[in-house]
């Protein structure tokens, strides 16, 4: 199954950026969404539609798990709004698979081989903006009902090589995030000087989901001691 998106390539030929955003001190996840996009806005940004990024999480079946007794690799399974007939695959520490919409059926058919960790599904919804040559994806990231993070999204226009843009991308991400800018590239920097992909932007978005849920866990973890 390939990549069979009915929109322009040159859609996908952006640099792009996802960083988690702490909240601002004293203020709630909405609060801190509501004062970034304030900043936007007053730099002149305008609202383009809104945006999602979903992520469902699946391990290793009973019968599948190594001879160790320790879980197999993880796999995940993702879609965005920008890439509406697409399912990305990515397996843990792996390659990333973009298939057709027809992938989440066949899940259903490999459930004895991976099995949905329901209670790990995670998203990030929220506003698209446009300013000059860049795109901006303010969302607020969720499992279950609940806000668990905020998650933004950069994207530079004008050019498909990460490593020939990033200190544009950084400057423009210092005005509006100040000291919450990444410093240095995400995750695609071990191909920064390559043509960035759609993958790469579910790679990063992976990374952040799994960053908030971990923290999560580790906040509960820490009142039932």
């Amino acid at each position: 199954m390939l990549l069979n998106d009915n929109i322009p390539k040159t859609r996908y030929l952006f640099s792009r950026s996802v960083t988690q955003v702490p909240l601002a001190e004293g203020k709630s996840v909405q609060q801190t969404v509501e004062l970034l996009t304030r900043r936007l806005e007053q730099m002149g940004a305008e609202k383009q539609g809104t945006f999602y990024v979903d992520c469902e999480t699946y391990h290793t079946a009973g019968a599948n798990v190594g001879t160790t007794g320790q879980p197999g690799k993880l796999l995940y399974i993702m879609h965005g709004s920008e890439h509406p007939l697409s399912t990305f695959a990515l397996f843990e520490n792996g390659p990333c698979l973009v298939a057709d919409q027809n992938f989440d059926v066949l899940m259903i058919k490999l459930k004895g081989f991976f099995q949905n960790a329901k209670a790990n599904k995670m998203e990030t919804r929220g506003t698209r903006y446009q300013y000059c040559d860049f795109l901006v994806k303010i969302g607020t990231v969720t499992m279950g009902q609940s806000g668990r993070g905020i998650s933004v999204e950069v994207d530079y226009c004008p050019c498909a090589v990460p490593g020939d843009c990033w200190n544009l991308m950084m400057e423009f991400m210092q005005m509006f995030m100040g000291s919450h800018a990444p410093s240095g590239p995400p995750v695609f920097s071990a191909k920064h000087d390559a043509l960035y992909t759609p993958g790469d932007t579910m790679m990063q978005y992976m990374e952040l989901l799994n960053k908030i849920r971990k923290q999560q866990q580790g906040t509960v973890a820490g009142m039932r001691l």
